[in-house]
């Protein structure tokens, strides 16, 4: 049993540690790995993250691997299958926002050259370092994710409030929100 100090939110759960110890909060460069950190954090919205995590493998399956070309030429069939999948969220307005999302994602990478060129501009490419001693002293949302997620919607983005902004700042590094006194704060 490992005697490091770990965020308070991932105790308990060995899917949710294992996540922490090896995911969270590590800064995501890469344009595919960014797309499924935002796909999975606009079906989160309103649910539990641990209730994401569980289904990832199948997101990642009905998904078509988080591939977003494919995923932006999805048609009014895949919707319906998509709709009876059962090991993912059923939301109708979700999928539809995730084919919306990635034929806007595109549309970032035409213009900038890539998504992760575009979304780590808004913090110039460095991780923004909190000093949390309690993770529930994490922000929901900041002036920055507001920012964040204006431009998002301005470019045709769905589900992407500001709350499910900064989910994705903390989740693929652009903010670490890991507690001081946790292992991973110092690594990353």
């Amino acid at each position: 049993m490992s005697t490091k100090h770990k965020c308070g939110w991932c105790i308990g759960d060995p899917l949710y540690e294992a996540y922490h110890d090896q995911e969270w909060g590590v800064p995501v460069f890469d344009d595919a790995t960014l797309f499924e950190f935002l796909i999975l954090e606009t079906f989160q919205a309103g649910l539990s993250w641990i209730t994401i995590l569980r289904k990832r493998e199948n997101f990642r399956k009905a998904f078509d691997n988080f591939n977003y070309k494919k995923i932006a030429s999805y048609d009014q069939n895949k919707i319906e299958s998509l709709l009876e999948d059962a090991g993912i969220i059923r939301n109708k307005l979700k999928i539809k926002a995730t084919i919306t999302n990635a034929q806007a994602f595109m549309d970032i990478q035409k213009e900038f050259g890539s998504f992760s060129d575009y979304i780590w501009g808004f913090v110039d490419g460095k991780p923004l370092k909190n000093n949390l001693e309690n993770y529930k002293d994490a922000p929901a949302k900041t002036p920055l994710s507001d920012t964040i997620s204006k431009d998002l919607k301005q470019r045709g983005f769905k589900f992407v409030g500001s709350t499910v902004v900064y989910a994705h700042m903390q989740a693929t590094g652009m903010v670490n929100d890991h507690e001081v006194g946790c292992f991973r704060y110092h690594e990353i």
